[in-house]
């Protein structure tokens, strides 16, 4: 049965989840604030952790920071009752794999749930190249040197291998990487692109005029073995 860390401060939503997520089969442990979630996620074996980002003692940032420090294959879906992008997008680019915002159904926590662990199982590193990108583990390796990303731009990489050579749209990855109702104006997708262009280095992200982006290895010049 999938075990899962419930880090929530709030009695009344802890007991809907322990009960919800308890009757779809699963396992539920929970913590009422920072420090003991934080303690907990790093003994127990657990699946994935649900956390609040409003905690007493820790915030949830500080926590997830820690989980991310010490296990950082660990799948970590935020609760939010902030409802601004700006809330939301900090706490993916922290390291969590999802989120969802307060009020929620069970259903569609059940759904997030299971989502985060059928990507755990299905994960794999992602190869470009002299580039290798393990999504779960959030590291990027380019010739053999780590390549420090956040979170959010390590997400954007993995969309670029995981469609090398296609033209990817504005809308289309903000589909896949945020899953946020941006504003269409919104100008994220080209910040991000750029930040990923001065870290990996020239020639792996083309831009498409009027479509959009190409991700693809640069093609090494031929060694010059002279006359």
């Amino acid at each position: 049965m999938p075990h899962v860390l419930l880090i929530e401060d709030d009695a009344r939503i802890r007991e809907i989840v322990e009960r919800g997520l308890g009757s779809r089969g699963f396992v539920v442990t929970s913590a009422e604030d920072g420090p003991t979630g934080l303690d907990l996620a790093q003994k127990l074996e657990v699946d994935v952790v649900l956390l609040d980002l409003m905690l007493p003692g820790l915030s949830g940032l500080e926590v997830l920071e820690g989980i991310r420090l010490a296990k950082p294959r660990l799948p970590v879906v935020a609760l939010t009752a902030l409802d601004d992008t700006r809330s939301k997008v900090a706490g993916l680019d922290a390291g969590a794999d999802d989120y969802i915002t307060k009020p929620f159904s069970l259903e569609e926590l059940t759904a997030r749930v299971r989502a985060r662990l059928r990507s755990r199982e299905d994960a794999g590193a992602l190869k470009a190249g002299p580039l290798t990108v393990d999504p779960v583990a959030h590291r990027a390796v380019l010739d053999g040197r780590e390549v420090p990303l956040s979170a959010r731009e390590l997400a954007l990489l993995a969309a670029f291998i995981r469609h090398n050579g296609q033209v990817l749209s504005r809308s289309q990855l903000l589909d896949m990487v945020w899953d946020l109702n941006f504003d269409p104006g919104s100008n994220v997708v080209e910040v991000y692109v750029a930040a990923l262009r001065r870290k990996l280095g020239a020639g792996w992200i083309d831009t498409v005029r009027g479509m959009g982006y190409r991700f693809s290895a640069p093609v090494e010049a031929p060694a010059d073995t002279g006359s």
